[in-house]
């Protein structure tokens, strides 16, 4: 499958100069109009390919099917999220291809993917890396997937001698704010079992994620000339910026790792008369996960006692951890690790610190664990993936699908 990697790369780099950015605030479905211009694009590229029933939903989805050609009868399901993330610009991407011979990567000027920083580098000496130009993210979260699961499509038309189950394919919107599976439609998608294709380092198989909540901590203040302000003013960001240093320090991102919750504030805004801090929770332990939420609804009510009824405190779940679901089908991860071994890739079982549209699908019936895309430092400008990875991962689909 060799001959693969100049067309699965540029079929990456188109997807990854389509601005597909979703948007937390908004309520709209998808939440940018933008993502359906990623959507349209895929469901012609798939008809030009041949599979015919490509089909893009009002709501932003693209499905389409490939009828098995051998005596297999259960569909497998494959899902990649075609949104990026709002931790970083995701507009105007310009990548670059670098054949890396180790040290630094220089993206721009005062832009440098470190070794010191980011010692996962040092594992690509010799390989082709797509790498960003330092003021935009990549992508591949998670248009690297899709472009795995469309480049298989693809072969597998090519090739009507391969014999291959029946597959059902999904591209969804809204991934990254947790709307993925919002209007996901089970009965067009017609698959009972599934794999997203949403991970990091090649090779990394995962049916544990995160719970996850998020808080939105509102603080209205009372404001009045300072002149005047003695005994009557209350700044709602000085009582923002308490709240925040309440909460417990080493319980965050920057001090946690493998099987460690954390409280993550990603966004703070306000003046004297309102403040709103969003954070969120995340846990793989259920009974520490309901914890955690407990604990900021206790410091909001210790916070209205102290300064007189000023806190509100929301906090909404998004995903649960997959883990006992995906328990109940065992053979799915036997035969995600016999895809990797038969590859040449060494299958490594981690916990997902985050979560995929698989956790949701699987509490709605469809066992879906997450597969490896090959892509490493998501959500920010020092994002790359490496080629051979991405071309290794359409090697593991094949194997899932193909007799």
């Amino acid at each position: 499958m060799k001959e693969l990697s100049k067309k699965l790369t540029e079929r990456f780099l188109k997807y990854v100069s389509i601005y597909t950015t979703s948007d937390e605030d908004s309520t709209a479905s998808p939440s940018t109009e933008r993502q359906k211009e990623l959507g349209k694009y895929i469901t012609e590229e798939l008809k030009s390919i041949g599979v015919n029933d490509a089909y893009l939903d009002p709501f932003g989805y693209v499905y389409a099917h490939l009828d098995a050609n051998s005596c297999a009868e259960e569909p497998l399901g494959l899902i990649a999220h075609m949104d990026t993330s709002p931790s970083a610009p995701g507009e105007n991407v310009c990548p670059r291809i670098i054949r890396y011979e180790g040290g630094d990567i220089v993206l721009s000027d005062g832009v440098v993917t470190r070794i010191k920083d980011f010692p996962n580098l040092k594992n690509y000496t010799g390989q082709d890396l797509i790498v960003t130009n330092g003021t935009t993210l990549l992508g591949a979260d998670d248009k690297a997937g899709v472009t795995e699961i469309v480049t298989l499509i693809e072969y597998l038309v090519a090739h009507p001698e391969i014999k291959h189950r029946p597959i059902s394919v999904c591209f969804t919107p809204d991934e990254e704010i947790g709307r993925g599976t919002e209007n996901f439609n089970a009965e067009v998608f017609g698959a009972e079992k599934a794999y997203t294709v949403d991970g990091g380092l090649l090779g990394e198989l995962e049916y544990e994620n995160f719970n996850a909540a998020s808080a939105k901590i509102i603080v209205k203040g009372v404001n009045i000339h300072p002149g005047t302000a003695k005994n009557i003013m209350k700044n709602a960001a000085l009582m923002a910026a308490e709240f925040i240093a309440s909460m417990p320090e080493a319980e965050t991102p920057a001090h946690t790792e493998g099987y460690e919750g954390f409280y993550h504030l990603c966004e703070m805004r306000g003046d004297e008369n309102e403040a709103i801090l969003k954070y969120i929770i995340r846990d793989h332990d259920k009974d520490r996960f309901e914890s955690r939420k407990r604990f900021m609804i206790s410091l909001t009510e210790f916070m209205n006692l102290r300064f007189g009824g000023c806190f509100e405190c929301e906090i909404r779940d998004s995903y649960y951890n997959m883990k006992n679901i995906i328990e109940t089908v065992p053979e799915m991860i036997d035969n995600a690790k016999n895809a990797f071994t038969v590859a040449g890739v060494e299958p490594r079982i981690v916990p997902i610190r985050g979560g995929t549209d698989g956790a949701m699908l699987s509490y709605r019936g469809i066992p879906c664990p997450n597969l490896s895309t090959g892509g490493e430092n998501f959500h920010g400008v020092h994002e790359f993936i490496s080629i051979q990875s991405m071309t290794k991962m359409v090697e593991v689909l094949y194997n899932l699908v193909c007799e």
